[in-house]
């Protein structure tokens, strides 16, 4: 039998990678927390608590499992290479996700969060991580010149306490990222 095919819109891409950082982010710690709690209970064969538990990680785990599906399965139809900003698993961090088509691999980047909102940092990012891929560095290098960059302008704009509304002090930061990226 034929699988049965779905339209995504850029919306509904846009809610699943949403509802699978919530699943990893949110979903797993609560449901570790139930099963730590139902196993303080004791007796574990006969508790349904801790059957419940169990229950619900396998269904999180699955749904997981088939966001991960579709995002793949996504990059089929286009680029090899996919970059996803403002990715966190624990509240004081925050970075990226890069997926490579060609190796199949996923990799995560983390900084710690600076407090605040900032306007232009995706421009920021996406130039940066542009900057490091033309300048022959693998993917996961360019995530990393990207959010160092990125990071420092952002540190700069807060420690200056410049109003966030006018974008990231990112022209001071552009020596260091020249060097990182080789060219001077």
């Amino acid at each position: 039998m034929e699988a049965k095919k779905k339209l995504l819109t850029y919306a509904g891409l846009k809610a699943l990678e949403d509802e699978l950082e919530n699943l990893k982010v949110v979903k797993r710690r609560e449901i570790a927390q139930k099963i730590k709690e139902a196993r303080e209970q004791g007796d574990l064969s006969e508790n349904a608590e801790y059957d419940a538990a169990k229950d619900e990680q396998r269904d999180i785990e699955a749904r997981i499992e088939d966001i991960e599906k579709i995002l793949k399965n996504l990059s089929k139809l286009g680029p090899g290479k996919i970059v996803l900003t403002g990715v966190y698993f624990e509240e004081e961090e925050l970075g990226a996700a890069t997926y490579d088509k060609r190796n199949d691999s996923t990799g995560y980047l983390f900084t710690k969060r600076i407090p605040g909102s900032y306007h232009g940092t995706g421009d920021v990012f996406a130039s940066a991580l542009l900057s490091g891929l033309l300048n022959n560095f693998s993917l996961s290098e360019s995530e990393q010149i990207a959010v160092n960059f990125t990071a420092d302008s952002i540190r700069r704009t807060y420690n200056a306490k410049t109003d966030h509304r006018f974008g990231v002090n990112f022209e001071q930061c552009i020596p260091d990222f020249l060097k990182e990226l080789k060219l001077i």
